[in-house]
C-alpha cells in the first residue's frame, strides 16, 4: 500500500520593510564594486611596499563578503549600523586609491537614502496599517 502525502505549503516569507529591502539592494550591488576595487588595489600595487599586493584582493573579497553577510542583518538596528561601518571602511580605501572616494560617496549616499527614507516609509506604512478601515 502506497503512502500518499498531502502537498506541503511553502513557508510564507517574513515581511520586510522598505529600509531593509533598499539597504539590502545597495549593499549587494556595492559588494560587487568593492571586490573590483580590491582588484584595482592589487593591479596598481597601491599598498605600502611592506605589504604584498595580493592583500588588495583579499581585502576586497573579505569586505565584499562582509557586505553580503550584512544584507542578512539589516533587519536589526545594529545591522544598519554595521552597514555604515562598512561604508566608512570603503571610504578609508581612498587613502590607497583616491577613486575609491567617489565610490564611497555614491554608495554612501545611496545607503543613507535607503536607510533614512526607507525607515520613513516603514513608519508611514505602520501608521496607515494601524488606522481603522473606516478611516481609509
Amino acid at each position: 500500500m502506497e503512502r500518499v502525502t498531502a502537498p506541503t505549503q511553502p513557508t510564507p516569507r517574513r515581511p520586510r520593510g522598505a529600509a531593509e529591502s533598499l539597504a539590502t539592494i545597495v549593499l549587494g550591488f556595492e559588494s560587487i564594486v568593492v571586490f573590483l576595487g580590491g582588484l584595482v588595489v592589487y593591479g596598481l600595487k597601491a599598498l605600502p611596499a611592506s605589504i604584498p599586493p595580493w592583500w588588495g584582493i583579499v581585502a576586497g573579497a573579505v569586505l565584499a563578503l562582509l557586505m553580503i553577510l550584512t544584507t542578512r542583518l539589516v533587519r536589526y538596528r545594529w545591522g544598519i549600523v554595521l552597514g555604515w561601518v562598512l561604508q566608512v571602511i570603503v571610504l578609508l580605501g581612498a587613502f590607497l586609491v583616491p577613486a575609491l572616494a567617489i565610490i564611497a560617496l555614491i554608495f554612501g549616499a545611496m545607503y543613507g537614502y535607503a536607510t533614512i527614507k526607507g525607515a520613513a516609509l516603514d513608519r508611514r506604512n505602520a501608521r496607515l496599517a494601524a488606522r481603522s478601515p473606516e478611516e481609509h
